[in-house]
């Protein structure tokens, strides 16, 4: 029996699917009206968005629809986090090709629904809207609260802070070239993943390649470096070397790292993106935060924003969509 799709169901049918996966609405009011309607305690809300699109973000061949609400989730909710805030509500909007199975609507929701369980228990989908596109597109906005604190900025980092990280560098990276490498086929494009080739694979590749497909942020990590007093704070969403660039170009500094901190895979984990590791900066001398470590120091601004054992880094580094994507790849 062939598998019913997106385009055999109404708008309202979808959404009841995808409701019905998700837990209750902790808002004031929840999905089924025309927006939702959300506390704010002390009057402000953090706001951001990120959208996955197949081809540049994802590929169906590699990724299962919960991976994908999983990951579509996590991206957003550390966004959240980088401001130092508290993740509290996500909008969806999904454009969706009619021919796409109704599991895979299923598989998001539920993939959604466990992110934010486990990431950030508190937060849930309040809503988000549903439209037919021949290219599967994923749009989220995440929305959070401060409890009272400053946002932590990118723009804040002082010379003499100590530069410091929480969660991954370069593991996600890994994985994305196991797939490049090991999930095509010989023009190269994507083919779904074989269970049994994960036998192949080294436990860092294959640890990479989980990472890659569902990254595990440490989401928790933002508001415990804003309460420990971090000067500037962002996501590592493109790569450590050019998101500390930003930082540095946002701050008026220089952020000298030191290559030795890095981990085994130094080259990894300057250039390797998408882990959503949290970059912050604290003052000298400052007890670090549970789970941070240094990896650096923040001086005088020279002619490179990123210096490593205070030689310019000169690579590129890391990804950028409009300088990387290559539709050729698939």
């Amino acid at each position: 029996m062939q598998e019913q799709t997106v385009g055999d169901l109404s708008e309202g049918a979808i959404l009841r699917r995808i409701l019905d996966r998700l837990p209750t609405s902790r808002a004031i009011v929840g999905p089924g009206d025309d927006a939702a309607v959300l506390d704010a305690a002390d009057g402000r809300v953090v706001a951001t968005t990120d959208t996955l699109v197949h081809g540049p973000d994802f590929r169906l061949a590699w990724s299962s629809p919960f991976d994908l609400g999983w990951k579509a989730a996590a991206v957003n909710l550390a966004d959240v986090a980088a401001m130092g805030a508290r993740p509290t509500a996500l909008l969806v909007a999904l454009a969706m090709p009619d021919d796409l199975p109704v599991s895979f609507v299923d598989g998001l929701a539920a993939g959604l629904a466990a992110a934010c369980a486990e990431l950030a228990p508190g937060c849930a989908v309040e809503g988000g809207d549903l439209t037919v596109s021949d290219t599967l597109t994923i749009a989220v906005t995440a929305l959070g609260s401060l409890d009272g604190r400053e946002p932590v900025r990118r723009s804040g980092a002082a010379v003499g802070d100590t530069v410091a990280v929480v969660g991954d560098l370069g593991v996600a990276a890994l994985g994305l070239s196991v797939l490049f490498r090991s999930f095509v086929d010989a023009a190269g494009s994507p083919v779904a993943i074989d269970p049994r080739a994960w036998a192949g694979l080294t436990a860092a590749e294959t640890e990479g390649l989980k990472r890659q497909l569902a990254p595990r942020p440490p989401i928790a990590g933002g508001a415990i470096a804003a309460v420990a007093g971090a000067t500037a704070m962002m996501d590592v969403s493109d790569g450590l070397a050019l998101d500390a660039r930003r930082m540095a170009d946002a701050s008026g500094v220089t952020l000298d790292i030191a290559r030795a901190l890095l981990g085994d895979s130094p080259d990894a984990a300057l250039e390797g993106g998408e882990d959503h590791a949290l970059l912050a900066t604290f003052p000298r001398g400052a007890a670090l935060p549970e789970g941070f470590r240094a990896i650096g120091e923040v001086r005088s601004r020279v002619d490179a924003p990123v210096t490593v054992d205070g030689v310019p880094y000169e690579k590129p580094g890391g990804w950028d969509p409009y300088r990387d994507w290559d539709a050729g790849r698939g």
